[in-house]
């Protein structure tokens, strides 16, 4: 297994390549097809990642297959519960990290992580946020491993954990 982590280019049959995979991928772990309340960063792509110099889309690719994808953009999210804490311009956000099921357990994800901080800090962010759900298993064990914190636990419909790592 031979995985290369590279941007993605602004090449439309590329961004299709990774819309096709991130909505398989979120129809496998939520079940769901694509839905603009929920996936309007993937349907707008080029706005979402590729435009702005401060936001990236990394794919992982396994010749000329995509194996795994993660964003990375300012924090551009309105939540009550972190109004005044977040801004985009300290603060990045981590989206769409997906990995194929017959890659995971090889460190793809963790490599994307360290390739999205490594970009955030060179873009001048001080910290990143997440958020992640508990009923994806591994998900917390994983954050947690790569120095990520809980902020708050919400009981809501989706088991919403939101998370932050500050940057060194």
């Amino acid at each position: 297994m031979n995985v290369v982590i590279r941007e993605i280019s602004d090449d439309i049959n590329e961004i299709e390549d990774v819309k096709e995979f991130l909505y398989g991928q979120i129809m496998i772990e939520y079940g769901i097809g694509p839905t603009p309340k929920f996936h309007y960063d993937i349907d707008g792509m080029k706005e979402y990642y590729i435009s702005p110099d401060c936001n990236c889309m990394f794919v992982a690719w396994d010749g000329d297959k995509i194996v795994a994808t993660a964003g990375i953009r300012a924090y551009d999210k309105d939540y009550d519960l972190f109004k005044g804490v977040y801004s985009k311009d300290d603060t990045a956000s981590i989206w769409r990290l997906m990995v194929d099921g017959n890659y995971r357990r090889h460190g793809i994800a963790r490599r994307l992580v360290n390739v999205m901080e490594d970009f955030a800090k060179n873009a001048g962010y001080s910290k990143i946020y997440l958020h992640t759900h508990r009923y994806l298993d591994a998900a917390l064990p994983f954050w947690k491993s790569l120095g990520y914190k809980i902020t708050i636990e919400e009981d809501d419909y989706d088991e919403t954990t939101h998370m932050v790592k500050e940057l060194i």
